[in-house]
């Protein structure tokens, strides 16, 4: 969008008051809370699944939990345009409600590994498709000088979440009743399906419905489950082997991309060669980088000796960082954007190194490695929101004519696939640095180091696309 169009588009915007007189509110509120349940849900996850361990197993298939429910995600988020457009607005919300309500009570009811796996998927199935279909119907439901306004109240549920989740979470987790967390989901789902209900529209998009790209989403989501099956393997060959059939199940995936008019990326985005392509790999790595978050509950439970609560918010200082610089960053002059961007990659390499360090040491009960820890956490997240605005521009000012909308989708698939990819290696990592084998102390301070030292290896990737980017 030219600079014209974006100061033509705010003049037109109405007040903050707009949105919510008349029937506004409701709409805005029900939309919004859809984000809140989906973003809710993961911090509240990541904050409970150290006691969920303890109870019932499964610490190889910790990372897991991320990676189900992030595939769920993307398949969610992909088929959203066509369940919007057969069921219409009211339908396609109710259903996202009820997958997300049964995933939570199947949660919240698991007596293994295996049942609680099965409903974080669900969950995910159900949580993608809400998430995107709450920003869709923004379009549908509300008057164009609303659209900005409704956008930023359902962006900012993510900053409430961040707050949300880890305390709901810790909350039931430090008296013994993390069960009673994904419970608490299910009071908010019926809530939104009454609401839904009532002020949703029923009305069915007169257009053809969105093909789904169903090849596609198998392919993605094997080469995802081959990363995780390989990480749970105590074998280095299977270990490799899981990672060996990841990449040639993406470029199957890519091959089929070029042969086939139903795309999940743009033209371009599959080569390193192409600006486009660049683009999107610096963001891939970026979000990969900041996939540690979900052990550092666990190792801090373990290794520090946490109690649920505080792990939680020691979990979500990137996430803080990450909005806390986006909103500070993003309207710097575009002659300083690439400098941003680098410097933002360089900032997380400094946190994911400093966090390396402090894994190699001993000390990990003093208020300065704790202060330190924090301040890299931080840094991580403040690296990423530096430059994540200008990356999401640039996707959408270089996007092939005619591609404009697919490239617009395109940047959420892009996160979610990097965050599904992402929290699998982590487990791999984390596996093969010993956390289940010989567990305790001894095996997360070992898994730590390993999985820091290795992460760190994406933000200098990332630089190293960045300088020949802008030679």
């Amino acid at each position: 969008m030219s600079t014209i169009n974006q100061t033509t588009s705010l003049s037109e915007t109405a007040s903050w008051k707009a949105l919510f007189i008349g029937g506004n509110g409701i709409k805005a509120i029900a939309l919004a809370l859809g984000v809140m349940l989906h973003a809710t849900n993961i911090y509240l996850a990541t904050t409970v699944m150290p006691s969920i361990i303890e109870e019932i197993g499964g610490l190889e298939y910790y990372a897991w939990n991320t990676t189900l429910f992030v595939v769920a995600s993307i398949i969610g988020s992909v088929i959203s345009a066509n369940r919007l457009s057969l069921l219409g607005p009211r339908k396609a919300y109710q259903t996202a409600i009820i997958l997300f309500f049964l995933g939570s009570l199947c949660c919240a009811f698991a007596p293994s590994m295996y049942i609680l796996l099965m409903g974080r998927f669900i969950q995910g199935l159900g949580g993608g498709l809400l998430f995107a279909l709450s920003y869709a119907m923004v379009r549908i439901v509300f008057d164009k000088r609303l659209w900005s306004r409704a956008m930023a109240l359902i962006s900012g549920m993510w900053g409430i979440a961040a707050f949300s989740g880890p305390f709901i979470g810790g909350i039931f987790a430090e008296n013994d009743q993390w069960r009673w967390a994904f419970g608490s989901l299910l009071v908010i789902c019926i809530l939104i399906f009454i609401i839904s209900s009532i002020i949703l529209p029923v009305h069915k998009s007169k257009n053809n419905a969105p093909l789904i790209p169903y090849l596609k989403l198998v392919l993605l989501v094997l080469a995802v489950l081959s990363v995780s099956i390989g990480s749970i393997l105590e074998n280095i060959i299977a270990n490799v082997s899981g990672v060996i059939l990841a990449l040639l199940l993406l470029y199957i995936l890519m091959v089929a991309e070029k042969k086939n008019s139903v795309r999940l990326l743009p033209t371009g985005a599959y080569k390193l060669s192409s600006p486009l392509g660049t683009t999107y790999a610096i963001m891939t790595l970026l979000t990969i980088a900041t996939s540690i978050e979900i052990f550092v509950p666990y190792f801090a439970q373990i290794i520090n000796g946490f109690s649920p609560l505080k792990s939680g918010y020691l979990t979500v200082l990137i996430a803080f960082g990450w909005t806390f610089s986006s909103l500070l960053f993003s309207g710097v002059k575009t002659s300083s954007v690439a400098k941003i961007i680098r410097f933002g990659a360089v900032f997380m390499l400094v946190g994911l190194v400093g966090l390396t360090w402090i894994a190699g040491t001993n000390n990990h009960s003093t208020s300065l490695f704790l202060i330190l820890n924090c301040l890299f956490l931080f840094l991580i997240g403040v690296g990423i929101g530096m430059g994540w605005p200008h990356l999401l521009t640039s996707v959408f000012s270089m996007a092939p004519k005619g591609e404009e909308e697919l490239a617009s989708a395109s940047v959420t698939t892009v996160q979610l696939m990097a965050t599904a990819f992402g929290a699998a290696i982590a487990g791999l990592v984390s596996n093969m640095g010993g956390i289940t084998e010989p567990g305790g102390i001894i095996g997360a301070q070992n898994a730590s180091l390993l999985l820091y030292g290795v992460f760190s290896i994406a933000p200098l990737l990332a630089i190293a696309l960045l300088l020949k980017k802008n030679k």
